[in-house]
């Protein structure tokens, strides 16, 4: 008995932030190890699919960098990284759609079918929803430097995400994008998240990460900190407590408040059924980023 009054000790400190964020955008990006550890991705596609199914709007937004080394690999082609993003000529670019746009993202949407839920792969080859432009960026001495087939996201296929979410479909997007001209461009997945949530004006921007969130002490996961606001973010990136891989992140997530997303969170993925804990209990599983404190 005591067991069960547990449990619906639990179904009730939910049915608030059920309530709370009902009819509410979540965009959620997914990448890193946690798409190669079934385990862990089918407990995630199921905390999705428990979203959308007590009334959130979530859509999916994934990368995936390590299937896309192995296909070049396979291939003959050896990576090459300019500032942290993959050169993208032709070749790879055609790889990237392959496993990205077409297999994973395909798969990722056939296993949220198989989980009971209902899914729409947002790709080339179905329906494109991100548009964009391409990119170069500056080395040390100003110089631009050519990316190849690189890209930004600058516009989101509005009607047809919310078409899917009246419809109680969950859309999965690949980041990749068209231009003006109808070329295929290669997106860093981080930043095609926030230019989702941005532009789809979303409660929330949730990061699935290889590491439980921000910590006091980069070093220690114990130190990990629940909540902080822009300012107490940008003080840690100051004193180095916020550092390497992890910066550009939380910038990203800085720029994105700015632009209206309310919240962002940051999370370990391969925690069992994080995204229910993060989003629907009052401590959470991980950091969460707010413009200033409530």
């Amino acid at each position: 008995m005591q067991h069960a009054i547990e449990k619906a000790d639990v179904l009730i400190e939910a049915l608030g932030w059920i309530r709370r964020f009902r009819d509410k955008i979540t965009v959620i990006k997914l990448g890193g190890s946690v798409l190669h550890d079934t385990d862990a991705l089918r407990h995630l596609l199921i905390d999705v699919i428990f979203m959308e199914s007590v009334g959130m709007r979530p859509l999916l937004v994934h990368g995936g960098g390590a299937a896309i080394s192995r296909a070049m690999e396979e291939a003959g082609l050896q990576p090459r990284f300019v500032q942290g993003r993959r050169y993208t000529d032709e070749a790879v670019r055609d790889i990237v759609e392959k496993v990205l746009a077409r297999e994973l993202n395909h798969r990722l949407a056939s296993l949220i079918e198989e989980y009971g839920g209902r899914a729409e792969p947002l790709n080339f080859g179905t329906t494109n929803v991100l548009h964009g432009e391409r990119i170069t960026l500056r080395d040390e001495q100003g110089q631009e430097t050519d990316l190849g087939f690189v890209g930004e996201v600058t516009k989101v296929d509005r009607d047809t995400i919310a078409n899917l979410w009246q419809a109680d479909t969950i859309p999965v997007i690949p980041s990749m994008c068209l231009d003006a001209g109808g070329e295929k461009l290669n997106v860093n997945a981080d930043t095609a998240a926030t230019k989702i949530a941005q532009q789809l004006g979303a409660e929330k921007l949730v990061f699935l990460s290889d590491v439980n969130g921000v910590r006091a002490d980069k070093d220690d996961p114990d130190s990990l900190l629940h909540s902080l606001t822009a300012a107490q973010a940008r003080e840690l990136i100051a004193s180095g407590a916020i550092a390497h891989g992890m910066i550009p992140k939380v910038e990203a997530c800085l720029d994105t408040l700015d632009k209206g997303v309310r919240k962002i969170h940051i999370i370990d993925g391969r925690i069992r059924h994080s995204l229910l804990l993060e989003i629907y209990t009052t401590r959470g599983v991980g950091t969460e980023i707010l413009k200033v404190a409530p």
